[in-house]
């Protein structure tokens, strides 16, 4: 498995702009195709120029696994009905909070669910992701999808996280998570990355050290 260094808007925050399956890389409207095709190419995958809400940070709204895809109140049907073309299970969670991707961190095995969602939302997480879920705060923080990212293979986790708390995560999500920071100290790791099974995307920022962290939590 890869880990591969590239920018976004001229800056290292790829994950806030993109989400990523095994089978698309989801980037907003302005990216150019010569720029889509070369970033669904490093992540083996097809690409989808979209906005959720009529905005480009995808990553920070929208949460995916290869199971299903979950999108917020914003969504308009246009955006909703070219999602569900790619064969996903694509549901609107019915909460306050819009920006799903930093309130939930899933892959296919399971997921870290913020504390400040619903019990109702939970089990919508669960059935459309095909996961079992768990609320928990990461850090201290309750917007967890901000603070882990995970596939089949490993993950990573704010660098203060509680040394029980990382066995709580990698159990639920089948993986063994590694406390990292990407981007030259930045501890939010998915604002700084994008992963699947196949490759993982880092921000420019990050250091050789980091690289060497993020090798240890998904190369096996």
């Amino acid at each position: 498995m890869d880990i591969i260094k590239y920018d976004v808007y001229r800056g290292p925050n790829i994950g806030i702009y993109t989400a990523v399956n095994d089978k698309f890389v989801f980037m907003p409207n302005g990216f150019t195709k010569s720029k889509a095709s070369a970033l669904a190419s490093y992540l083996g995958v097809d690409y989808m120029r979209i906005s959720v809400g009529n905005t480009r940070v995808l990553g920070s709204l929208m949460i995916t696994n290869n199971h299903g895809m979950l999108l917020p109140r914003t969504a308009d049907p246009d955006e909703i009905n070219a999602l569900k073309s790619t064969g996903l299970n694509v549901e609107i969670l019915p909460t306050k909070y819009n920006a799903l991707g930093n309130m939930i961190s899933a892959n296919d095995r399971g997921a870290i669910v913020s504390p400040l969602l619903d019990k109702s939302s939970v089990r919508s997480i669960e059935d459309v992701l095909d996961v079992e879920a768990v609320q928990k705060r990461i850090a201290g923080y309750n917007q967890v999808g901000a603070m882990a990212r995970s596939n089949s293979h490993g993950g990573v986790i704010h660098p203060e996280t509680d040394e029980e708390d990382v066995k709580v995560f990698s159990n639920v999500l089948g993986v063994q998570m590694e406390p990292v920071t990407v981007n030259g100290g930045v501890p939010f790791v998915s604002s700084g990355m994008l992963v699947n099974n196949n490759t993982a995307i880092v921000g420019s920022f990050t250091t050789g050290p980091e690289i060497m962290m993020l090798t240890r939590a998904f190369v096996h």
